[in-house]
């Protein structure tokens, strides 16, 4: 089973997006580089990668990778920062099932997932990103990015619980919440402000951020924000305001920081789920059967992982790099 996933993993690398890819990669590869991947009975078929792969252990090959990936992080500004956010695998829905849900972090900076549960069947992300949290041996130091579905006073002190700061993000789908933040005297407080321009684009993102009121009942809570992000394409502009509650005081997180964590905390969706999406073609896949569409998606973001961590910023390209010569794959899951 090692071996099969370990050439599940390579032909991923080499941009493989089906059981027919991974089996004409694996007939491909040669017989020294399958046996280095230990896969010593030599190349699987299709059909076996299908029936292994769905009667895989999903929470435990989750499990094994994140704590394996978790060793290979990079850290920013001295501290590891963690995306969580969801994703559904839409290509694995059916006419008796629904589509796979999937929680992961992602390390900021870097790219790299360390960890991912899968959704409980009428249930959504809140208890699964507790779930997530609760699988992590150490994030004592470390600092949590969530989006507004995840600001909840359980969760953060869970998170605090943990030795580790929370930055949550509160939208109008909170209205009362975002009520009373927005009634603070945000006018006497000094904005920081960044300005970004590329791809006919010009963003403006400015940041406000005061020390945290009585009322908010978020455990360990220091501080809140306001954050203006301005955007103007072709003469046209929007305008969205969130606000931001964060257990890091200002001596950890001044504005620029809190600002720059609250930028990186997108790259879940542009550097894991846009990537599995658009480059992988997910959820297109027609993988439906047992843990399948799970273990396909876990060997994804391992790919994807690597790849980053290798210093590939353009993982279609990583792929074709990668299935030109399967030697290349080999060294760099050797050398990750």
């Amino acid at each position: 089973m090692a071996g099969l996933l370990a050439v599940g993993i390579a032909a991923v690398i080499a941009g493989s997006r089906s059981f027919a890819a991974i089996g004409q990669w694996a007939a491909d590869a040669g017989a020294q580089t399958l046996l280095a991947l230990g896969a010593r009975r030599g190349a699987a078929e299709e059909s076996t990668f299908r029936r292994a792969f769905a009667a895989v252990d999903a929470d435990g090959l989750d499990a094994v990778l994140g704590a394996w990936l978790w060793t290979r992080t990079a850290q920013v500004t001295g501290r590891l920062v963690i995306a969580i956010d969801g994703k559904t695998v839409r290509g694995a829905r059916t006419k008796n099932t629904t589509a796979p849900h999937l929680v992961a972090a992602l390390a900021h900076g870097i790219g790299a997932v360390l960890g991912q549960v899968a959704v409980a069947a009428k249930s959504n992300e809140i208890p699964a990103v507790r779930d997530l949290l609760k699988a992590f041996t150490d994030l004592a130091g470390a600092v949590i990015t969530l989006d507004a579905m995840h600001t909840q006073t359980d969760t953060a002190a869970l998170i605090i619980a943990r030795d580790a700061h929370y930055v949550m993000t509160v939208k109008a789908n909170m209205p009362t919440l975002y009520s009373r933040l927005k009634k603070l005297p945000w006018a006497d407080v000094p904005a920081t402000t960044t300005l970004t321009t590329g791809r006919g684009r010009r963003i403006r993102r400015t940041i406000k951020v005061a020390a945290v009121p009585d009322w908010i009942e978020f455990e360990g809570a220091a501080q809140v924000a306001q954050l203006r992000r301005t955007v103007t394409i072709d003469g046209k502009q929007t305008i969205e305001v969130v606000y931001l509650i964060t257990s890091a005081g200002n001596h950890l997180a001044p504005p620029t920081v809190l600002a720059s964590w609250i930028r990186e905390h997108w790259h879940i969706e542009n550097k894991l789920h846009w990537v599995r999406d658009v480059t992988y073609q997910e959820d297109k896949s027609l993988v439906r059967t047992g843990n399948a569409p799970r273990v396909m998606a876990t060997l994804r973001s391992t790919a994807i992982s690597l790849l980053r961590l290798a210093g590939h910023d353009n993982i279609a390209a990583a792929n074709r790099h990668h299935a030109r010569d399967p030697q290349r794959t080999l060294r760099l899951l050797q050398t990750a």
